[in-house]
């Protein structure tokens, strides 16, 4: 797929890889951590991907000024798209932001830009546990 076709993607689509690609880095950090039970994997999980932490997070990029101008197109595209769901466990705009973080990460993911995502990923991560009691 070439950035162009990436860049072409509906903002939902990029969310729904980024999400999924998320999701798998959490895993994986946690589990590389090795000391969580496994009966608590899930529930650590749902800490980082949870709507209000991937709200605080964008927040957190945006104070820092750390998404490059074509991801903050990315993430206005996804933060301002249209799903038709109503979310159930958090207001609209909370949700926007998360689809938002999910859309800049899918849009990465996508466009090869493996390094850049795992920057944004690490100190998602990072920012997630500092704000929580995650560690």
């Amino acid at each position: 797929m070439t950035k162009a076709d990436v860049k072409q993607m509906k903002s939902l689509a990029l969310a729904y890889m980024g999400d999924s690609v998320y999701e798998l880095y959490v895993r994986h950090h946690l589990l590389e951590k090795g000391d969580i039970q496994p009966q608590h994997l899930h529930k650590k999980a749902i800490q980082f991907v949870s709507a209000v932490s991937q709200a605080g997070v964008v927040k957190a990029w945006q104070e820092e000024n750390l998404l490059t101008e074509e991801e903050e197109g990315v993430l206005r595209r996804g933060r301002n798209a249209k799903s038709g769901s109503v979310p159930k466990s958090t207001n609209v705009q909370t949700y926007r932001y998360s689809t938002a973080f999910e859309a800049v990460l899918g849009y990465l993911y996508l466009s090869d830009q493996t390094e850049r995502l795992e920057t944004l990923i690490k100190h998602a991560i990072n920012n997630v546990e500092e704000r929580s009691d995650v560690k």
